[in-house]
């Protein structure tokens, strides 16, 4: 039945012998498989794994069996050439992960560099990917795009370097963790950051799935509670920082001036909104220098933080 739908739904579209056909796989839950990828997995002369035996228990799901080639991170290089010989009598040939999509953490970027190179199409075939699907319940509203670090290094500087990096991007940053460095990953972010907020999703479209979402400091304490939340794989979600206000130290020297001869002869509200209008310096970043130089002050005390028009609650 799998198969006459995926027929009835694809079959119209155009297979492309000696082609490589990059096809995502299910994460966790096998009725994520799209049609398309099961079309092209029944078409395909041979299929390069990550696994050969989680590949092989994945077609003997779909009912399909096919010469297998084992792809990982230890011999893509040397199986990238058996893929290209494969291509070059003309066979087509699928590429997948164990879970996922190939060449976004998992291997495949080098066998679709090689065979690009030597001038055989490539096709993507899109489908399941956790980082996505963490994004999309995260509900990160501060966030425009994101930057995906995947895993990082095991140990020692490298690990130090990374992370540093990570925690210096106030843009959503996606991360990729095993169980047995969760515990430590968590109390790093929350040692660095801990008013950050981060959504942790463990063994996303599987019968134990979990996401939360809460500030980096509660976290630790969060999978502490319970050894069973350590189990499984993690995909991180640091949201993105919001945007902060500019500071009043960096207001122009003539917006500064401005502001001064305005204030010495208007209400300070009004005073502030001539200036910003004149100058085209921050509005909230006037009215900062503006208190801090009637109370004697430093910029951003109390209500200094009062919102201005546009910048109340919602607004970005």
């Amino acid at each position: 039945m799998l198969q006459a739908a995926a027929q009835a739904a694809t079959a119209h579209q155009r297979f492309v012998p000696g082609a490589l056909y990059v096809v995502a796989t299910p994460i966790g839950n096998l009725a994520d498989i799209t049609l398309r990828a099961v079309y092209l997995l029944a078409r395909v002369d041979a299929v390069a794994c990550e696994d050969t035996r989680v590949g092989a228990q994945l077609l003997g799901h779909l009912g399909l069996h096919k010469p297998l080639l084992a792809l990982h991170a230890h011999n893509e290089q040397g199986a990238s050439a058996a893929v290209l010989a494969l291509l070059a009598q003309g066979q087509a040939v699928a590429c997948i992960s164990d879970a996922g999509t190939p060449a976004v953490s998992d291997p495949g970027a080098v066998l679709v560099a090689a065979a690009a190179a030597a001038g055989y199409t490539v096709v993507p075939v899109p489908g399941a990917s956790s980082a996505l699907a963490a994004l999309c319940a995260a509900g990160d509203v501060a966030g425009a795009g994101f930057r995906f670090a995947g895993f990082l290094p095991a140990r020692g500087g490298e690990r130090r370097s990374a992370l540093a990096a990570v925690l210096a991007d106030a843009s959503t940053v996606v991360l990729f963790e095993a169980p047995h460095r969760i515990a430590d990953l968590l109390a790093d972010l929350a040692a660095a950051q801990p008013t950050r907020r981060l959504s942790l999703a463990r063994e996303l479209t599987k019968q134990f799935e979990t996401i939360v979402t809460r500030p980096a400091a509660d976290l630790p304490g969060w999978l502490a509670a319970d050894a069973h939340r350590s189990r499984g794989e993690f995909v991180l979600v640091l949201h993105a920082l919001p945007a902060a206000a500019p500071a009043a130290d960096k207001l122009p020297a003539e917006a500064l001036r401005v502001l001064r001869l305005l204030q010495a002869e208007l209400p300070l509200k009004q005073a502030v909104a001539l200036a910003a209008e004149i100058t085209g310096a921050p509005r909230k970043a006037l009215y900062q220098q503006a208190l801090a130089e009637r109370d004697g002050g430093e910029p951003g005390g109390p209500e200094a933080a009062l919102p201005g028009p546009g910048q109340g609650p919602g607004c970005r």
